[in-house]
C-alpha cells in the first residue's frame, strides 16, 4: 500500500502536492480551532481536559509537520520555476542567434 502511494505521488506535480498539503493543513487548522474553542467554552472534567490537550498537541505536531513539508515543496517549486525560466532564456537566445544569422 505504501509503495502504491509513493508511486502515485511521484506522478503528481509539485504544485498539486502543495495544494493537497495546504488542504490537509487547513483541515488540521480547523480542527485545532474547534478543539481550542471547545476547551474555552465547555466545562470539562480533568480527564476530558487532558484528552483535549493531548489532541491539541497531536494536531499542533501535524500542522508543524505539514508546514515543514510545504516549505520543502515550495523550495522545490522555486527551483523548478528557475530552471524553466533558464531554459526559456537559453531557447530564446539560440533562436535569436540562428534567426539573426539567417537574415544576414
Amino acid at each position: 500500500m505504501a509503495k502504491f502511494k509513493d508511486k502515485r505521488r511521484e506522478k503528481t506535480s509539485v504544485a498539486t502536492e502543495i495544494d493537497r498539503l495546504e488542504e490537509r493543513r487547513a483541515r488540521c487548522q480547523n480542527n485545532l480551532e474547534r478543539a481550542e474553542f471547545r476547551s474555552r467554552k465547555e466545562e470539562l472534567s480533568d480527564k476530558q481536559r487532558q484528552e483535549l490537550e493531548d489532541e491539541l498537541a497531536i494536531i499542533n505536531e501535524r500542522v508543524q509537520k505539514l508546514d515543514k513539508e510545504l516549505e520543502t515543496l515550495r523550495g522545490e517549486n522555486r527551483k523548478n520555476m528557475l530552471l524553466s525560466v533558464a531554459l526559456l532564456v537559453i531557447i530564446c537566445l539560440v533562436y535569436f542567434l540562428f534567426y539573426n544569422e539567417e537574415d544576414s
